[in-house]
């Protein structure tokens, strides 16, 4: 098939470019102007993806070609923007940084893939005509990525921004787009893993319309569209997939953790769940006083170290929990969930009880204890994946396990790129437990929802009287259920 969408790749030299709040400001001053954006996020991220799906007003979806290879790239991008009007894509780090000297895995490889022109996002503080020798070894040293305009950002003023804007364009033969001046940006604040999330921000959308206004005053929006439009037809010769709807009564309920502790989450991977068949039903862990009646729990990361007290009061929410594990209900956790299905953890000098599934506590530290792509190697009997495996993912945590009962460990994953849980292993098992510090990614690794729910329905087909009145009326009435498809 063909894909004439216009598209752009939001690059920078370096991370911390300001390029996550501009293309914050892009997407939604487009989708004002122009209609439908679909926006994508590079590499494997859910914070910056949260505020670029709220700009957008849908949700946000990652490329990585670290976890998907090229014809997935191509089959999700196309998949997700046959409707749209243009898509808008967030690189990471520097444009060329990726995994070893090469640059495998970089953002410049992935704007290659999708054949899309780059707009390359300069941070002009204490820099004049350096800042065109940058841009212009960046068009040298790649001559087959796109390298189509520049957006300047932090311009101290406008001599500044006219020595910059004058020296770019007459020696890297490419426009200026846009000239930011350093402007306060206390509405997007950080902590240690970068922005605050689009869902725990009190003025998540007032952040959003300042960030359009900085977009209108001072980027050149026609001509970032007009780069956009110069993107070539993108062929792709696989075919789209077709929807799947199927009755409720018949199908796997999953259950997932969603709230504002629990909020890492690919929509990819809920998505893939609901492609086999399952319903996906979210759950608060803050706030709902029991688990529902469930085939299956998926609990994926978050910030439970921010959430930990509130997560230790609600003892009735976690003890059903805890009761339905003993029962044999099969749970898949990720890092935060990993953390949660604990004994307890450790807060700097406070203690908060947690699950009491697994027989170790988490301490948070002041560094990250893992933090990047992760390979694993199933190599024990475990709910979900088949020995002999080999899984791709990432990881990026700051807590670390704490007092563990050897005894009581059953690890799946032998860990080949990454830290893990404890020396070189991962994938703690427990019963019908899978708990793990790495992500994975749904697209990359499709066995991930294969497996999840095939013990779903095991689950189902074992317990029939496990169809839940209150669980079926909830559906019915279209309530709590998470019900995209593709």
């Amino acid at each position: 098939m063909e894909n004439r969408l216009p598209r752009v790749v939001i690059a920078a030299l370096r991370g911390g470019s300001g390029k996550t709040t501009l293309a914050i400001g892009l997407i939604a001053a487009w989708r004002e102007r122009v209609g439908q954006v679909v926006p994508f996020k590079k590499g494997p991220d859910y914070i910056d993806a949260g505020w670029l799906a709220l700009a957008a007003g849908q949700p946000c979806y990652n490329l990585d070609p670290f976890m998907m290879n090229e014809e997935q790239i191509l089959q999700s991008f196309c998949e997700r923007t046959r409707l749209a009007d243009g898509a808008v894509i967030e690189g990471n780090r520097g444009l060329y940084d990726g995994m070893d000297a090469a640059g495998t895995c970089s953002t410049a490889a992935l704007a290659k893939v999708l054949q899309a022109p780059v707009l390359l996002v300069v941070d002009a503080t204490k820099i004049t005509r350096t800042a065109a020798a940058a841009v212009l070894g960046c068009q040298h040293f790649d001559p087959e990525v796109q390298i189509r305009g520049v957006i300047l950002n932090r311009v101290a003023g406008a001599r500044h921004e006219e020595m910059l804007r004058t020296t770019i364009e007459q020696y890297c033969g490419i426009p200026v787009v846009g000239a930011v001046p350093k402007v306060k940006e206390d509405a997007f604040p950080e902590r240690h893993m970068g922005l605050v999330t689009a869902l725990e921000h009190p003025e998540a959308r007032d952040a959003v319309l300042s960030r359009i206004r900085v977009v209108e005053k001072y980027i050149d929006l026609d001509r970032v569209v007009a780069v956009a439009r110069q993107a070539p037809v993108l062929i792709w010769e696989g075919g789209l997939r077709p929807r799947r709807m199927t009755k409720a009564y018949r199908q796997p309920v999953i259950g997932v953790i969603k709230d504002s502790a629990f909020q890492f989450y690919y929509p990819e991977n809920l998505e893939a769940l609901e492609v086999r068949g399952a319903r996906v039903l979210e759950v608060n862990s803050l706030r709902d006083e029991s688990l529902p009646g469930l085939d299956a729990l998926y609990i994926g990361g978050g910030f439970p170290e921010t959430h930990a007290e509130q997560l230790a009061a609600n003892g009735r929410f976690r003890e059903s929990l805890r009761s339905a594990i003993e029962s044999g209900l099969p749970v898949y956790a990720e890092c935060g969930g990993l953390m949660y299905l604990g004994r307890n953890l450790h807060v700097g000098d406070r203690t908060y009880p947690m699950v009491g599934a697994l027989p170790m506590d988490f301490r948070l530290m002041g560094r990250p204890q893992g933090h990047g792509y992760t390979m694993v190697e199933v190599v024990e009997a475990n709910p979900f994946y088949a020995v002999g495996l080999m899984l791709r993912g990432h990881e990026f945590h700051y807590s670390r396990v704490d007092d563990p009962d050897p005894s009581g460990l059953a690890m799946a994953f032998a860990v080949r790129r990454g830290i893990g849980i404890l020396d070189g292993k991962d994938g703690v098992c427990y019963k019908n437990i899978l708990a793990t510090y790495t992500h994975i990614h749904a697209i990359g690794s499709p066995e991930w929802a294969e497996g999840l729910v095939q013990r779903a329905l095991a689950r189902r087909r074992g317990n029939p009287a496990r169809k839940s009145n209150s669980m079926e009326s909830r559906y019915n009435a279209g309530k709590g259920f998470h019900l995209t498809s593709t």
